[in-house]
């Protein structure tokens, strides 16, 4: 592989956006610091969060596990700044650098990102003057690497790249379902940043969970073809395996996870032919797979006026078109409950524009009120 920024991290990221819960809803900080020690123990250093993530507890959470129990030597920390969710004008997009510094108490950020550009979003970043903001910070020492995450077509990353070339990474969604999915473009989007010379933060590697549980014809292939290796290991190892990544982010929400990942992720070695060839007949049997391909970020249900838990009532759908069970219309009604149901929608277009997975969410609510109600 060729020199890059980051070549020598560890190949798997702690990504602090879904944390443990307890059951009042606070996070489960004991088992958070358990899973930071048994990662920093395998050899991760790499922390990725954002100042919106869990209306900012992630952040405090990464103080309390990490930055307040470990020497600052021990980790790298990224985290990002939103300029159009939770944020309405230039000020405020800036003070979530300085309040990011005061939650996380890392003192200065390895890795800071403009978080989430998009088509609708993107001229926030320059109406706010934000990408002289981050090289002032980076002047001042507060910034070691500065960088961007990105959902959007490939023209737009072309173009970004093209008139920022001071960003030294990018972070992109890579995983084999996307690889050719002309709504993610995976594949264009991480050669168009490894030919600018970029190297690549990774996320959603197991595409926020539905490659960590794939329907059962991928489950099937990966089984046979290793009965042994976790089938999450599939995922994260084929993102781990291309050029110029810096670290493969995984959400990881219980010490189980992190201690499978670990398993397989600790001595990392990339796919092989032959397990490239299986990753390729799991894609092919994607291909032919008719589900929401939602992955439950839920920035769609924040704006909503209609109040409608979108992620929910897709999820819901996806389990009668795999056949789990047969009392999806009852599991609609308790997902809805107090809440907007699917023929509630005005079709205002807020939740397609949020949505980093760019689905048409219009429609398929449109077919999940014909099914349901």
């Amino acid at each position: 592989m060729s020199e890059y920024l980051g070549k020598d991290t560890f190949k798997l990221g702690f990504g602090l956006m879904r944390l443990p819960k307890l059951p009042d809803g606070t996070t489960d900080l004991a088992q958070v610091c358990e899973m930071v020690d048994r990662f920093i123990a395998a050899g991760g250093t790499y922390f990725d969060t954002a100042f919106v993530y869990d209306k900012g507890h992630s952040e405090e959470a990464f103080k309390a596990a990490v930055a307040d129990r470990y020497p600052r030597s021990a980790y790298t920390l990224a985290t990002k700044l939103n300029a159009w969710h939770q944020c309405h004008d230039e000020e405020s997009a800036k003070q979530q650098f300085f309040t990011s510094l005061e939650r996380t108490g890392a003192g200065y950020f390895d890795y800071y990102l403009l978080h989430g550009l998009m088509r609708h979003n993107y001229t926030k970043y320059d109406e706010y003057h934000l990408w002289d903001f981050v090289r002032e910070q980076k002047a001042k020492g507060l910034i070691r690497h500065c960088g961007f995450s990105f959902h959007a077509d490939p023209a737009l990353l072309e173009e970004i790249l093209t008139a920022h070339p001071e960003m030294e990474f990018v972070q992109l969604q890579l995983n084999y379902s996307d690889w050719e999915n002309p709504g993610i473009a995976a594949r264009e989007c991480w050669e168009i940043a490894r030919r600018h010379g970029k190297a690549i933060t990774v996320m959603e590697p197991l595409k926020g969970g539905a490659l960590a549980d794939p329907i059962q014809a991928v489950r099937d292939i990966f089984l046979t073809a290793a009965p042994q290796a976790p089938v999450v290991s599939w995922g994260i190892r084929y993102a781990a395996s291309l050029d110029g990544i810096i670290t493969v982010l995984s959400g990881m929400s219980s010490l189980h996870q992190m201690e499978e990942n670990l398993s397989f992720m600790k001595d990392f070695r990339p796919l092989s032919e032959e397990e490239q060839a299986v990753i390729r007949k799991a894609q092919d049997a994607l291909n032919a797979d008719k589900s929401i391909p939602c992955t439950g970020c839920g920035y769609c249900v924040e704006g909503c006026p209609m109040s409608i838990p979108i992620p929910d009532i897709f999820t819901v759908a996806n389990r009668q078109h795999n056949n789990e069970g047969f009392r999806q219309v009852r599991e609609y009604g308790i997902a809805t409950y107090g809440k907007g149901k699917a023929s509630d929608c005005i079709q205002c277009g807020q939740c397609e524009g949020a949505c980093p997975q760019h689905l048409g969410i219009i429609d398929y609510l449109k077919q999940c009120a014909e099914r349901f109600e």
